[in-house]
């Protein structure tokens, strides 16, 4: 096996230790590339037909070329979705002009996350996220628990060895569980190109400019680039030194912001 098999082997194990585990289990899908590469693996590990439902968190405020990719490729992978939003937050004017990104992250993202676990009593949730993405998920585990406010305690956190996973949790909790922890930038990238994924548009460059990391409109930039194939991406990773995330304005705030959002429930 080569290294993306080794990734890929990894990741589906974790997959179906997970769904075996917990059958009241979905995943997040925020319509980027390491949450779509995610739900890739999970067609490959129930051959086609995945066995539980796709949850994105809609802050409303999203790309309208993110919106066009999930719709469309939910009805032609035959995905269940479901489209989740803290209604009462979006009611009360809650958005990035009035309030800091902050206060946005959390109503918008944690609290609807909140609401639809408690809705659809989910014991376990599916993340495609990355140790290498940032600092704060270098901190997490492969199967990591949530107390019973969804709060993540990041000073105590079971130690895998061995591959050797916690995937029992006490009743009032549920699990995150991160298949892809594994996993580089750069390898989602090389697997991308080798599977044939398709991803967003947006991450290929237009006008001297693409995104690298997808989110919130109002604090998502672009960075600069030439990179308008996923060769050319890749060759752009192995010489750029700047952070994946460094055009997310949650990031830049202040220094613990994430910490603080993920402590709290944060994807």
């Amino acid at each position: 096996m080569n290294h993306l098999d080794e990734l890929e082997n990894k990741s589906i194990y974790i997959i179906r230790e997970a769904y075996n585990r917990y059958q009241k289990i979905a995943q997040l899908w925020s319509i980027g590339k390491d949450s779509t590469t995610l739900l890739w693996l999970c067609r490959k590990a129930f051959f086609d037909k995945i066995p539980f439902p796709m949850v994105h968190i809609d802050t409303t405020f999203k790309f309208p070329a993110m919106y066009k990719f999930r719709d469309k490729y939910a009805k032609e992978w035959g995905l269940d979705l479901i489209v989740a939003s803290n209604q009462e937050a979006l009611q009360k004017g809650i958005g990035y002009k009035t309030h800091d990104a902050f206060t946005c992250s959390h109503e918008l993202k944690t609290v609807a996350l909140q609401q639809v676990i408690a809705k659809y009593g989910f014991k376990a949730l599916l993340l495609g996220i990355r140790r290498d993405e940032h600092g704060i998920r270098a901190k997490e585990r492969y199967f990591s628990p949530r107390n019973q406010e969804f709060k993540w305690n990041y000073h105590d956190q079971p130690p895998e060895l061995w591959d050797q996973y916690k995937t029992k949790a006490a009743a009032e909790t549920h699990l995150r569980v991160h298949p892809l922890l594994h996993w580089t930038e750069l390898d989602v990238w090389e697997y991308i190109k080798r599977e044939n994924i398709p991803v967003n548009e947006l991450y290929f460059a237009k006008n001297g400019q693409r995104y690298r990391s997808l989110g919130c409109m109002p604090i998502t930039k672009p960075i600069k680039s030439q990179a308008d194939t996923i060769d050319k991406i890749i060759e752009e990773l192995k010489n750029s030194t700047e952070a994946e995330r460094a055009g997310r304005a949650q990031d830049k705030e202040q220094m613990y912001t994430m910490q603080k959002l993920r402590s709290l429930g944060y994807m």
